[in-house]
């Protein structure tokens, strides 16, 4: 019963099945009898079926103006008297017919289209299940949920700031004269057109995207007083060029500890408790003396590499040890900015890399990867 959709033809009849045209016009005698009517519509209808439109041939046969039976039962006003009662029986039988047939092939029509439609959406019980994709957090989420979640354990609170920020948070406060290198336009992304602060002062206007997070160790600071203890996660921007280690947006860690009698030995202390339950349970840090314009003295952090266990491997690149950061005690010129006195407190701080860590971490050759959306590389990490 299925075929080809119907496609009406210039007539209105299915292509493929063209209805012969019958004239109602001539004389009663030279009309087709109604066995050759019945033929002729038995014929048509096989093929309207086949079709799967029965209306042309409904309206041909039924139509109230120009069908084939109202201009049977018409003419036969123009049949003799003595004709006309057997003329008529025969052409109500063959209404009846008509009508039977059409009902039927219409009830065929529409159960042909409703098994189709079944089948179509019929659900096959013996196939296997299909697996949903389901959502899952983006790995460098998960670097810094767990480095947040170390943190809170030890007592840090959690602080995040703006990334549009001035110069004096980002460069003065923090002991970077105009003149210091990481001012210099090759690094740091301007505004072309400074954006109204949140204080609505007429000097805080922010005319950069925020090159660390240690900008709001000074806004903290400003706002609070000693002891202080708190971790700043966030983005930060600067003119780097995407490689496979740099890219010119990525995630920072900033923390900052400030209160009497805070030494170097915390410092140490703290961060070799974070890389043992970040990396592995033996690992070791080293200090290496580096510069910082906010820090004195200041180190670049190195953690021994666990692969090796410091022997030597192409991890750690032979030296068995693989650099994390940047650390040092807080300047005092850093204090004084902020209204606190350098000879009564004092205090340390430092800088990781959320990307820096998640490449240790899981061993990911290029920081491309992690801004790609690659799901073959994301579905990876566990949720």
């Amino acid at each position: 019963m299925e075929g080809t959709a119907f496609k009406p033809s210039r007539t209105g009849h299915p292509e493929g099945c063209p209805l012969p045209a019958i004239s109602m016009s001539d004389p009663i005698s030279s009309q087709p009898s109604i066995d050759e009517l019945r033929g002729e519509f038995d014929q048509q209808l096989t093929s309207a079926i086949q079709a799967g439109n029965v209306q042309p041939v409904r309206d041909r046969y039924l139509g109230r103006k120009d069908g084939v039976i109202t201009r049977l039962l018409k003419d036969l006003g123009t049949v003799p008297p003595e004709e006309r009662r057997e003329r008529g029986a025969n052409a109500n039988r063959f209404k009846a017919y008509v009508e039977q047939r059409i009902e039927e092939a219409v009830e065929a029509v529409r159960g042909v289209a409703e098994r189709a439609a079944l089948e179509r959406a019929s659900l096959d019980v013996t196939l296997p299940g299909r697996q949903p994709q389901l959502g899952r957090r983006h790995p460098l989420t998960l670097v810094r949920d767990r480095m947040e979640a170390i943190f809170t354990r030890m007592g840090f609170a959690i602080v995040e700031g703006p990334e549009i920020e001035d110069e004096r948070h980002n460069f003065d406060a923090l002991n970077m004269p105009a003149e210091h290198p990481a001012r210099d336009m090759q690094d740091t992304l301007y505004l072309a057109t400074p954006v109204k602060g949140e204080s609505g002062g007429p000097d805080d206007f922010r005319t950069l995207l925020r090159t660390h997070t240690s900008s709001m160790q000074i806004r903290y600071m400003e706002t609070h007083k000693p002891p202080i203890r708190i971790v700043v996660p966030g983005r930060v921007y600067r003119r780097d060029d995407l490689d496979l280690t740099h890219s010119p947006a990525f995630g920072q860690v900033e923390a900052l500890v400030v209160g009497e009698d805070i030494s170097m030995a915390h410092l140490k202390g703290t961060l070799l408790a974070f890389v043992r339950e970040m990396f592995s349970a033996n690992a070791r840090v080293r200090f290496r003396p580096s510069f910082f314009p906010y820090t004195e003295p200041s180190a670049e952090i190195d953690i021994s590499c666990w692969q090796c266990d410091g022997a030597g491997c192409q991890m750690c690149k032979k030296t068995g040890w693989i650099e994390l950061g940047g650390c040092g005690m807080v300047h005092p010129a850093v204090f004084e900015a902020v209204g606190y006195d350098p000879e009564q407190v004092t205090g340390f701080a430092w800088g990781l890399g959320i990307e820096r860590i998640a490449i240790l971490r899981h061993q990911v050759g290029d920081i491309r990867m992690f801004y790609e959306n690659d799901l073959r590389f994301l579905e990876q990490f566990p949720y």
